[in-house]
């Protein structure tokens, strides 16, 4: 199968995100996107995660290039309020690798301290004794790491961004795709026609291509309605399929410009805090299993004046109401067809995930793409990498509720009762990682995971298992003998990473200046 020619059906983020990629690394090919002027987007504004990096340098997009024109801001941090119990407070899930060095314990360091120090040791001092980069989460602060004066903190590496994703497609669409050669048409595409083998050979009878990319949304135009794709619902592990969405004016923008994003838990699902430049991106995900979109509106403007001095009500707010198709299509490489976005699959936004799957995808689909000819077992191979990531994100988006220990209404009732083992996919890994965690005794520093599940109290390691591993019935003289002095010399490095974070630019002047350049 040739590639020299792609048709790209679908504007939005997904839509330019894959003409730039295309046309960045394959400058040779042909590439067409194809937008209808009567289908609305989906995008509301944007949360990132890290390793856009990796997309953004491998097309050597700098953030200067882009920030200014998509209203955007820096993010170091997640941010997760009342998850683990009503009113019990928020703990972070930070960028970048936790500083295990000096620890002889790892990251379990952490839990013998919490276990000698019970009350002065706070879930959220997790995220503060293993990642440096907090002293900038929570002084509002941003600012490189200077001769080590933040430990293993790296600004490129450790920073992702919010900002406005209808305008990041924009931007990409002006500055890169149409300069550099993107054929653009506007038109609705209506049908397909196909050869012998089930190919697509062109689109409307005039549009012709080796490869069409499906980038059309939930509608999932080509892959699902054209090529009859079969779509897998994941409702039964991930609770929510409903989005309400607004944005709203800073009151106080020095305070409220943060670099993280917040979501916090409410009656029937969670409510996003998104502060780009200019305005706050929030919404309410929720399950309709569970609550109405008239009580679902009257929950979210609740939580937002509980949580800010806006009062919604008061104003005359564009809402945008979002169904949303949860889960992945058996193929997204499927004949000639690939999708990528939400056409291909979607996990609901917990954790940032909207476009990391659009970025990922398109790496791994430009690997294979530097072949002169695919076969299926290239379609196949993609399929296997793009499907087990996406199950394995949404199993770790999927802890979020079943560790919780929420049980105030209804719906987190039924959410913190049912037996994941009884949720498991195929070859799924995350939930086997918790299911045993109590055997292993260890969580795995590189996945998030850890802080989660820190976060809601879920401890791998504890008293008990320490006096076996150890052979001593005193779990107090083994940590004075072992690990005190590391603790203690953690402690004294964290005060150490936010003398230096005060030193740093605040997060507001830093933007000021970025969003005042010519």
């Amino acid at each position: 199968m040739k590639t020299d020619s792609i048709i790209i059906v679908g504007g939005g983020s997904s839509g330019w995100m894959t003409a730039a990629t295309l046309i960045r690394l394959f400058p040779k090919k042909k590439i067409t996107l194809i937008e209808s002027a009567n289908t609305p987007i989906v995008g509301v504004g944007e949360s990132t995660l890290g390793q856009i990096n990796h997309w953004l340098n491998l097309l050597g997009i700098k953030d200067k290039d882009f920030m200014k024109d998509c209203d955007a801001s820096y993010k170091l941090s997640i941010k997760f309020n009342n998850f683990y119990m009503k009113r019990s407070g928020g703990f972070h899930y930070p960028f970048g690798d936790p500083l295990v060095a000096g620890l002889s314990g790892g990251i379990n360091t952490w839990w013998l301290k919490k276990y000698m120090y019970p009350q002065k040791t706070g879930y959220a001092d997790y995220a503060r004794f293993l990642y440096p980069g907090m002293a900038l989460v929570e002084q509002n602060k941003f600012g490189p790491n200077v001769n080590g004066d933040l430990g293993n903190f790296n600004l490129e590496r450790d920073s992702a961004y919010h900002f406005d994703a209808i305008k990041f497609g924009q931007t990409l669409k002006n500055n890169i795709c149409i300069p550099e050669g993107v054929v653009h048409i506007v038109d609705d595409i209506n049908n397909s026609q196909k050869d012998e083998n089930g190919n697509i050979v062109s689109l409307n009878n005039k549009y012709f291509a080796d490869l069409f990319i499906d980038c059309t949304g939930f509608k999932s135009l080509l892959l699902g309605q054209m090529m009859g794709v079969k779509f897998n619902s994941y409702n039964d592990l991930l609770p929510n399929d409903r989005a309400i969405a607004t944005r709203i004016p800073y009151t106080n923008k020095e305070k409220e410009l943060e670099p993280f994003t917040t979501c916090t838990a409410i009656e029937n699902g969670w409510v996003w805090r998104i502060p780009s430049w200019e305005r706050i991106g929030t919404g309410y995900v929720y399950s309709s299993k569970y609550v109405s979109d008239e009580r679902a509106l009257l929950e979210f403007q609740g939580s937002v004046q509980h949580e800010t001095a806006f009062d919604m009500k008061q104003h005359d707010l564009d809402y945008k109401y979002i169904k949303m198709r949860i889960g992945i299509h058996d193929e997204i490489f499927h004949k000639n067809v690939v999708a990528i976005g939400l056409s291909a699959g979607f996990i609901e936004p917990l954790e940032s995930n909207g476009l990391f799957t659009v970025h990922q995808f398109l790496l791994y689909l430009s690997r294979i793409l530097h072949k002169e000819d695919l076969n299926q077992f290239d379609k196949d191979g993609y399929n296997l990498k793009c499907t087990n990531e996406f199950n394995t994100f949404a199993e770790f988006v999927a802890m979020h509720y079943y560790l919780s220990q929420r049980d105030d209404t209804p719906y987190w009732k039924d959410l913190t009762s049912k037996s994941v083992e009884k949720l498991k996919k195929k070859d799924w890994g995350d939930i086997d990682l918790l299911l045993r965690l109590k055997m292993d005794n260890e969580f795995s520093d590189t996945l998030g995971l850890h802080c989660v599940a820190t976060g809601l109290h879920q401890s791998p390691i504890d008293p008990t298992e320490i006096c076996l591993r150890n052979n001593t019935t005193n779990y107090e003289e083994w940590f004075n003998q072992h690990a005190k002095t590391a603790c203690s010399a953690r402690d004294l490095m964290v005060q150490g990473w936010k003398h230096s974070a005060k030193k740093k630019p605040k997060l507001i002047d830093v933007l000021t200046e970025i969003h005042a350049s010519s």
